[in-house]
């Protein structure tokens, strides 16, 4: 436990890389529109609880695979961010099922360490462009959700993303008391 803490605060973190595609200001909102390119991240899920109390698990189930807990015992740089797959009802209410995701180092991309948890898996996910709203602070189900309605708001009708299910991103380990990023990624339906 105590390395995949050290690793977080301490070691080396990785940015996922994306194209910025454009900024938009509307009614005093400013969001980015970015491109993701494809690329394999390692994932964990978890139902019938509720954001706050599965995100903190699936969390350090990412990090300790990260910090050398699997097959192989490689450590390896800590990406950022953490990508929480949500699904909100028709209220706005998160869903009881949650999917966390980690995008793998670059220099593991081709061949990612073999996970010694049965319930992590690798995946390859396609290329995504997303509308993404940064914010700071602690987050948790209730401050995602406040601005995931503040980004559906302020796109309104006219910009095409998918309303099944948006992602959640927090860049910081729980323990930093400041300066805090979070954001809400609504992903671009593709043509």
């Amino acid at each position: 436990m105590f390395g995949m803490i050290k690793n977080w605060l301490f070691g080396a973190t990785e940015e996922t890389e994306y194209k910025l595609l454009s900024t938009e200001t509307k009614d005093g909102v400013c969001y980015e529109v970015r491109r993701y390119d494809a690329a394999k991240h390692v994932s964990v899920s978890l139902e019938g609880r509720s954001f706050d109390q599965a995100s903190g698990e699936l969390m350090r189930k990412l990090l300790m695979y990260m910090s050398g807990s699997n097959e192989q015992g490689e450590v390896m740089n800590t990406p950022i961010p953490v990508i929480f797959t949500v699904f909100p009802r028709d209220d706005g209410t998160l869903n009881r099922r949650l999917v966390a995701a980690l995008r793998i180092p670059m220099s593991f991309q081709i061949s990612p360490p073999t996970p010694s948890d049965s319930a992590i898996k690798i995946e390859e996910r396609p290329g995504i462009t997303v509308y993404a709203l940064k914010f700071s602070g602690f987050a948790g189900e209730s401050e995602f959700r406040a601005e995931a309605s503040r980004l559906t708001c302020t796109l309104g009708d006219s910009a095409p993303f998918q309303r099944k299910q948006y992602l959640c991103c927090t860049y910081d380990p729980s323990i930093k008391p400041y300066g805090r990023r979070n954001e809400v990624w609504f992903l671009q339906e593709e043509p």
